[in-house]
C-alpha cells in the first residue's frame, strides 16, 4: 500500500529511488566530506554520531531528514557531491529546508550538471511513515510516494 505526501518543491524534478532515512538532522560535512574528498565513486555516509545513516550508500537514493545541522561549509559539501556525480538523487525534508541545505541545492542546480531534487515540508507523519529501502517517487508539484 503506498501513502503520498505533499511538500513545497525547492529543487523541482520527477524521480523514483530508494529511501534512506535519518530520524535526527543530517550533519552534511561529516556525513559527506570523506567521500568527496577521496573522490569517491559513491558516498557512504561518515558521520559516526547519526547511527541511521553510518556507513550507508546515499549516492542515487532519497534522504529523508527533518533538516540539515552542523557546519556552514554544508551547502558547499553538497555543490560539491553534485559536482562530483555522488549526491543523492533527492532530500526530502519533513521540517523547513534550512538556508545552508537550501543554498546547496540550488547551487549544485545552477552550476553543476547535476542536481539534488529537494521537497521541504512533508511533515512529521513522513518521516514516521517512510523506513530504508522504501521506493519513493516524486512529481514535480512536491507530492512524495512511498511504497
Amino acid at each position: 500500500m503506498s501513502k503520498s505526501f505533499k511538500g513545497r518543491p525547492v529543487i523541482a524534478g520527477q524521480i523514483s529511488c530508494e529511501a534512506v532515512v535519518s530520524r535526527q538532522g543530517v550533519n552534511t560535512l561529516a556525513t559527506f566530506q570523506k567521500s568527496a574528498l577521496m573522490k569517491k565513486k559513491e558516498v557512504l555516509s561518515s558521520d559516526q554520531n547519526n547511527p541511521d545513516i553510518f556507513e550507508k550508500n546515499l549516492t542515487g537514493k532519497a534522504l529523508c531528514l527533518p533538516q540539515t545541522i552542523g557546519s556552514t561549509t554544508g551547502g558547499m559539501v553538497l555543490f560539491s557531491v553534485c559536482s562530483l556525480g555522488i549526491a543523492p538523487s533527492a532530500m526530502l525534508f519533513s521540517q523547513p529546508i534550512d538556508s545552508l541545505a537550501a543554498a546547496g541545492v540550488i547551487l549544485a542546480d545552477v552550476w553543476t550538471d547535476s542536481k539534488i531534487v529537494a521537497i521541504d515540508n512533508l511533515g512529521d507523519e513522513f518521516l514516521q511513515y517512510v523506513k530504508d529501502g522504501m521506493k519513493v517517487s516524486v512529481a514535480q508539484d512536491g507530492t512524495v510516494t512511498v511504497d
